[in-house]
């Protein structure tokens, strides 16, 4: 257990502030210094950003940093990074990839992707095909991933690949941290709905990655992916905004701007809406707690799916509330944007854009099994695939 106090660690952030003052001082020199210092993640162990400290800890360092001025590490810009690969390296990496990639990841040095998605295994992970050959101390990969986001800017991938197809689908997976600028590593822009492509495609052809970076054992990808994932949903699903904020915040702001389009019908919906939402916002709050004290587990699906389909009924109440204004498009313009603001666009972007919030991230229909069968404890679906070796399986 810590030692490091609540009482503790605003006095260490107040020594670090008089240490390094957020006006004068670089911005990576400070983030640097504050990931060393401890103050970046302070759960996370000494040496790695971190005091050991109670995660619940971490908003109280945050809010004092902001407080003072000082420059974040702009989480927005490097979300699966910060959401999913370094609690990911964190559990399964040796001390050596701690130290090389934990620190360059916090202060958004390096951005993360996420390399997992394949056009034939999508809801259905484990059936990948993306195909890792050892040769000595490298692994030749060959494959094509879908639906990545950030790859365009990305300088690591988090990596699951099909190492043994002898193997039933779920054994013969390993995971690796694959070089965005390496040799045969080539990325393509999937144009979306909204004329925007947040997201891409990646050909992966003979692409060489030695074994130093691969995390977990050989064989045992699938248990390292299902870590990534369950901090995925925590991370899309799990955020605790301000009360009414985000989605809801813009709905309530249409109705109170546009008293001439108000019904005693829609007023009743963006009640029940807003009710959801903050009851959506407490469930997001008591699941940080529990993370306080462990892994994330299958209740961060819940939160996710929960999360999507509101956002969905959210986009489409505001297009009803507007009529025919709500058709106009603010701006259909093709480009690959550094991240995406739901509430700083039209709302035609965000009912289009909320589209994608049951698939992303794990659909709808398979976070509801999740949910069936791990929380609920529900028979699971029969599976006829799960023993069989993954090579003779039809695709």
């Amino acid at each position: 257990m810590s030692t490091v106090d609540a009482t503790e660690l605003r006095g260490r952030v107040q020594e670090f502030l008089a240490a390094h003052d957020p006006k004068s001082t670089d911005r990576l020199e400070f983030l640097r210094a504050r990931f060393d210092a401890g103050l970046a993640w302070v759960h996370f162990p000494e040496g790695l950003g971190g005091l050991g400290a109670a995660r619940e800890l971490q908003a109280d360092v945050d809010a004092a940093f902001a407080e003072a001025g000082a420059p974040d590490n702009e989480p927005h810009m490097n979300v699966i990074g910060l959401g999913m690969a370094a609690p990911t390296i964190l559990r399964f990496g040796d001390d050596e990839q701690r130290k090389r990639f934990l620190r360059p990841l916090w202060t958004g040095e390096e951005i993360w992707c996420q390399l997992f998605s394949e056009p034939g295994a999508g809801s259905d992970l484990a059936a990948l095909s993306t195909r890792a050959v050892r040769d000595g101390d490298e692994w030749v990969v060959d494959g094509q991933k879908v639906w990545t986001s950030l790859a365009h800017q990305a300088r690591w991938a988090i990596l699951v690949t099909r190492s043994d197809p002898d193997q039933p689908k779920h054994k013969g997976l390993t995971y690796f941290i694959c070089d965005m600028t390496a040799p045969g590593v080539e990325v393509r822009p999937l144009r979306q709905i909204t004329g925007e492509a947040e997201f891409n495609e990646v050909f992966l052809t003979g692409v060489r990655i030695p074994d130093s970076q691969r995390l977990g054992e050989v064989g045992q990808g699938w248990s390292v992916a299902l870590g990534t994932l369950m901090n995925e949903r925590v991370a899309i699903g799990g955020r605790t905004p301000p009360r009414e904020s985000g989605l809801i915040g813009a709905a309530a702001d249409q109705w109170r701007s546009h008293p001439e389009k108000r019904t005693p019908g829609l007023h009743d919906r963006l009640l029940e809406l807003w009710v959801e939402a903050e009851a959506l916002r407490l469930a997001s709050i008591r699941l940080r707690q529990q993370m306080a004290v462990g892994e994330p587990g299958p209740e961060g699906s819940a939160i996710k799916s929960a999360f999507a389909e509101l956002n969905q009924r959210l986009t489409g109440y505001q297009l009803e509330l507007l009529g025919e204004e709500g058709l106009e498009y603010d701006d259909w313009t093709f480009r690959q944007p550094e991240f995406t603001d739901f509430t700083k666009r039209g709302p035609g972007f965000r009912y289009l854009r909320a589209k994608g919030n049951t698939i992303e991230g794990g659909t709808t229909e398979i976070l509801r099994n999740v949910i069936a069968e791990r929380i609920l404890g529900l028979p699971p679906e029969i599976r006829t695939d799960k023993d069989k070796p993954w090579k003779e399986l039809p695709r």
